[in-house]
C-alpha cells in the first residue's frame, strides 16, 4: 500500500514552519487520539499516520531528507513515531502526561470518564453525587513496584535499562537505524524475574471505591468535572491519572433552559385574561406572584429578573425566568357554563367595534362567576 504525503496527512503545506507542524499536529491528535474514538478502527489507523508524519517532519534532518528522497529517504518508520519525543509530548498534551518515556520503567496512569444525569432543579442549587469507581490501584503488597516483597525489578539485559533496541540497516542511501521498543522488557528498561504474588508482577490492582463529586450551582449538559489523580494509578508509581465527570440535565416537566434563562408554559384562566389578577407561578425554589393586566392575550411573555439559572463562572447575575402566558381553556363545562358562554358569544357579535358599557360588564362578571 502506498503511503501517503506527510504533508498532506498533517494538512499543511510543504513551506509550513516548525510551529505549523506542531500546530497541525496537536489539533490533529486530539481528533483521532484512540480514547476519544474508542472501537474506531480507522480513527486509529489516522492516528498512527500522524504522529508517524510529524515525527519525520518535526525532526529538520529527516524532513530534509524526506523532502529530497521521499519515503525512501528516511528508514525509521513508525517506530520512531512511538518512542522519540514527539509521541510522548502528545500524551502530555492530551492527558495530562500518560505516555511512557524510554528507558523508564513508570507509566502515567489512564484518565477516566463518568457520565451523570442530574435535575433541572439540582443543577439550579447545586448537588454532590456519589459514584461508585472501578480503576486501577497501585498494588499495596509491593507498593507498585511489581516485585516480590523484599526484591526490586532488575535492569534488562536486552536493551542494557534503555528500553530500546537500535538496528541498523545498509541502503544505497547509506545507513539508517531504526529504534524499536524492546521485546523483552516492553519498553520498560526493567524486568521482574520474582514478580509480587498479589497483581501478578503489574504493580497494580483493579478495586472499586466510593466517591463524591461536588457539582457547582448553574451547569449545563456537556459541563465536565476534571478531578485531579482520581483516575487508573500509574505503573511504577507512575502518576495517576484524573477523573472527567461529564454532565447532563434530564428534561423537566415545565422548564425550558436556553443558555441562563428559563422559560415556562403557564396557563391562565380566561376570567383572569380578560379582566386581570394575580397568580402565582411556579420557579426552581418555590412560587412568585405575577400580576396580570386586563385584556392579556395568550402568548404574552413575563420577565421574572434574576429566577433563571446562576452562572456557574460567577461572572453574571442569574439568568431571567420568561413566563408565557396560555388561555386555560376548560374542557368540561356544565350546562350553566355552556349557556353562559353562548350569550357572551352572541352579546359580543352584536356588539363587536362598540365600547361597552356597565350592562356589559355586569354580564362579563357573570361568566366569572360561573366558572368559580
Amino acid at each position: 500500500m502506498t503511503k501517503r504525503d506527510y504533508y498532506e496527512i498533517l494538512g499543511i503545506e510543504r513551506s509550513a514552519t516548525p510551529e505549523d507542524i506542531r500546530r497541525a499536529y496537536r489539533k490533529m491528535a486530539r481528533t483521532y487520539h484512540p480514547d476519544v474514538n474508542q472501537g474506531n478502527a480507522e480513527a486509529e489507523e489516522r492516528f498512527k499516520e500522524i504522529n508517524e508524519a510529524n515525527e519525520i517532519l518535526s525532526n529538520p534532518e529527516r524532513r530534509a531528507r524526506y523532502d529530497r528522497f521521499g519515503h525512501d529517504g528516511d528508514q525509521a518508520g513508525l517506530g520512531d513515531a512511538f518512542s522519540g519525543d514527539g509521541f510522548g509530548d502528545l500524551f502530555d498534551m492530551f492527558f495530562g502526561g500518560t505516555g511512557q518515556r524510554p528507558g523508564s520503567s513508570q507509566r502515567d496512569g489512564y484518565d477516566l470518564r463518568v457520565d451523570l444525569q442530574i435535575t433541572l432543579a439540582e443543577a439550579y442549587a447545586g448537588v454532590e453525587k456519589t459514584i461508585k469507581l472501578t480503576r486501577q490501584e497501585a498494588c499495596g503488597t509491593c507498593r507498585g513496584s511489581g516485585a516480590k516483597p523484599g526484591t526490586n525489578p532488575q535492569r534488562c539485559t536486552s536493551c542494557n535499562g534503555s528500553g530500546q533496541v537500535r538496528h541498523v540497516q545498509n541502503t544505497i542511501l547509506g545507513s539508517f537505524a531504526t529504534v524499536v521498543p524492546c521485546t523483552r522488557c516492553r519498553g520498560e528498561g526493567t524486568t521482574i524475574a520474582n514478580p509480587c504474588e498479589t497483581c501478578q508482577g503489574a504493580g497494580r490492582v483493579r478495586a472499586t471505591r466510593e466517591r463524591t463529586i461536588k457539582i457547582p450551582a448553574g451547569v449545563d449538559t456537556g459541563t465536565s468535572i476534571r478531578l485531579p489523580g482520581e483516575g487508573d494509578a500509574g505503573s511504577r508509581q507512575g502518576q495517576a491519572g484524573d477523573l472527567h465527570a461529564f454532565i447532563s440535565i434530564a428534561e423537566h416537566e415545565y422548564f425550558k433552559r436556553q443558555g441562563y434563562d428559563l422559560y415556562c408554559d403557564f396557563d391562565v384562566s380566561f376570567p383572569i385574561m380578560v379582566l386581570g389578577g394575580q397568580v402565582r407561578v411556579p420557579t426552581l425554589d418555590g412560587s412568585e406572584r405575577l400580576s396580570i393586566p386586563v385584556g392579556t392575550q395568550s402568548g404574552t411573555t413575563f420577565r421574572l429578573r434574576g429566577k433563571g439559572m446562576p452562572d456557574v463562572y460567577n461572572r453574571r447575575s442569574p439568568g431571567d425566568l420568561i413566563i408565557i402566558a396560555r388561555v386555560a381553556v376548560p374542557k368540561n363545562l356544565n350546562e350553566n357554563q355552556k349557556h353562559m358562554l353562548r350569550e357572551f358569544a352572541a352579546l359580543t357579535d352584536d356588539t363587536s367595534g362598540d365600547k361597552p358599557g356597565e350592562a356589559d360588564k355586569g354580564f362579563i362578571g357573570k361568566v366569572i362567576d360561573s366558572f368559580r
